[in-house]
């Protein structure tokens, strides 16, 4: 330590011991801050363990979506899928710790576009043909049954590409900072809230088909999740100092979801072996078999190459372009609570609006390779790998780096795809009562941000959360009764009003906005840090050469001894409260994407 307050640490860098970036107390708590490199080897097994955390959620999307695509009957088309979304998502995650926000944050498959995405699918002229229901009346190979699902797919495509324009512009406008003053927990809680209650559906048809194994891996899940995860379990390990001893790893904690469907599934399997569970196909529990899928396995190729328009040139639904922009709003607010989440658990200043303008662009840039790439989903910040940063110490972006290639490396491989499709239906269906009921109860928690002894907040949740289950269900009963006389505009309400996280966000944010009420949304003062947030491979000290740059909204300013007049406390993005809200002055962290 020198007189100027700086240290050389064991990488040869100095640093400042009195920076914002890195006290001493998150020292004491972070193995490695966010710029700090850990050796490779832990850089690979933490990844591995970000892309484990994911795993559900990223499974879950073309496993859902295959039954509005027509597709429940054709592993190899799932598996192309899972392949698919795996390759785009470890690009944007890439993308994202590299020149986004450039905070430790993983990028996966989102559900807040996969409700108006069954909306869209739900409509009249893409239902699924009866005869596509039916296993033995399915050709997978036939083009009848390929332009069936394809169509549909290129459908959703070109409005997730369509839609994805407006989070980049709104990203890279700066214009999310505006946004975020009119949207709060209100408006919050029932829009994610609403994401989980409105699959219940599909919650139940899979779990549905057999209740008993379904039952036991909800309950593995819960057993590992809540009742074990803090005790430990013994694993070898070896270092230099203790050489080879045994380490405890609290397992449990960390993988709960993945060891639930593992267990589950090599039961299964046990059970299929054995032949306790029915070979009928029309036997109650048949789908809880390993071997329905056929040899999906084999037929699948060992390297694989996903490409933009894979299935064919997109094509756009003014209706469904409408659905997805409802999903990519709630994906936005979602995303700067998890920057500001993501920012404190990885030993980082909070972000400023210069990294959340670019996170919010990038993101949508990332929903737009998502559609050319044909996942039939968009992509997002991950919570819950926000919330693994707190259990592993481990705050480096290089770690995330990692499990980006990790996942890029499983979606060329063609057989970890069709591997996951091979899952049994119940099994998936016990996964689903815990992920969504998650879903729903994370959007609850966001009322903890606001007073609910006020019978005005009461009132303003209890309306939008029961709108937003009412009116979905009675328009999917009556598809009919929306008739405007304008094609267009029928399709286009049709599809809204049967997002129930359209309609609870819609009532929250127009009754919290127009109510008088206790909260106020405005910019907020937090420092910032260059090392953190400033472009990789000298970019910003390109940009700062210019006076000029200071207008762009995604650009890093120039430094305080560079611009006269330059407040850096100003250049910051948060949700503040007014003060009779004592109770909490933290952003307002959404649900996880998934």
């Amino acid at each position: 330590l020198d007189a100027t307050g700086t240290f050389q640490d064991s990488t040869g860098h100095y640093k400042d011991v009195n920076s914002e970036f890195s006290t001493e107390e998150e020292r004491d708590k972070l193995a490695y801050c966010v710029t700090d490199v850990p050796p490779w080897y832990l850089c690979i097994i933490l990844g591995i363990q970000h892309c484990l955390t994911a795993f559900g959620g990223i499974i879950a999307i073309p496993l859902i979506l295959s039954q509005g695509l027509c597709l429940q009957h054709d592993s190899l088309t799932q598996s192309h899928l899972i392949s698919t979304i795996f390759l785009v998502s470890g690009v944007c995650t890439l993308l994202q710790v590299t020149f986004g926000v450039r905070l430790p944050i993983l990028q996966g498959g989102t559900f807040t576009l996969l409700a108006p995405s069954m909306a869209m699918l739900s409509m009249p002229e893409w239902t699924c043909p009866a005869w596509t229901q039916n296993a033995t009346l399915v050709n997978t190979s036939s083009p009848v049954f390929i332009e069936v699902w394809q169509s549909r797919m290129r459908a959703l495509q070109g409005s997730i590409m369509v839609g994805s324009l407006f989070q980049v512009v709104v990203g890279f406008s700066g214009l999310i900072g505006l946004f975020m003053r009119f949207i709060g927990p209100l408006t919050i809680a029932p829009t994610i809230s609403l994401i989980g209650l409105s699959l219940f559906e599909s919650a139940g048809a899979n779990a549905g088909n057999h209740w008993g194994i379904s039952a036991m891996t909800t309950a593995l899940i819960i057993l590992f999740s809540q009742y074990l995860r803090r005790v430990p379990v013994p694993f070898p390990a070896y270092s230099q100092h203790k050489k080879l001893h045994t380490t405890n790893i609290y397992i449990f904690q960390i993988l709960p979801v993945l060891l639930g469907i593992t267990v589950s599934w090599l039961i299964c399997y046990i059970l299929t072996v054995s032949d306790v569970l029915p070979s009928d196909p029309n036997t109650y529990g048949h789908l809880a078999r390993t071997d329905t899928k056929g040899d999906v396995i084999g037929q699948a190729s060992w390297i694989m190459f996903p490409y933009p328009g894979q299935w064919g040139m997109p094509t756009v639904s003014l209706a469904g372009v409408f659905g997805i922009l409802a999903g990519v709003i709630s994906s936005m607010i979602e995303s700067v609570g998890d920057y500001h989440a993501c920012a404190r658990l990885s030993g980082a200043p909070p972000p400023p609006r210069h990294a959340i303008n670019r996170g919010i662009g990038m993101e949508g840039l990332g929903c737009l390779l998502a559609g050319a790439w044909g996942t039939g989903n968009g992509t997002t910040s991950y919570s819950e790998n926000v919330g693994a940063l707190g259990i592993t110490k481990v705050g480096s972006r290089m770690v995330i780096v990692a499990s980006g290639v990790l996942m890029v490396a499983m979606g060329v491989f063609g057989k970890i795809g069709a591997i996951f499709t091979t899952i049994p239906t119940p099994v998936v269906g016990g996964m689903f009562m815990v992920m969504f009921g998650v879903i729903s109860a994370a959007g609850v928690s966001n009322l903890q941000y606001t007073d609910m002894n006020s019978s005005r907040n009461i009132f303003i949740f209890g309306f939008s959360m029961f709108s937003g289950l009412v009116i979905p269900n009675w328009i999917m009963k009556n598809p009919t009764a929306i008739a405007t006389g304008v094609v267009e505009l029928d399709q286009v309400l049709q599809v809204l009003l049967t997002t129930s996280m359209f309609v609870g966000g819609f009532f929250g944010f127009f009754l919290d906005n127009t109510i008088p009420g206790n909260f106020l949304y405005e910019a907020g003062g937090a420092l910032e840090s260059d090392e953190v947030y400033d472009l990789p491979f000298g970019i910003s000290s390109f940009f700062q050469k210019s006076s000029w740059t200071r207008y762009i909204p995604f650009c890093p300013p120039r430094r305080p001894g560079l611009l006269d007049g330059y407040d850096a406390n100003a250049n910051s993005m948060d949700i503040k409260h007014l003060p009779q809200d004592q109770t909490s002055s933290h952003v307002i962290i959404a649900a996880a994407s998934m």
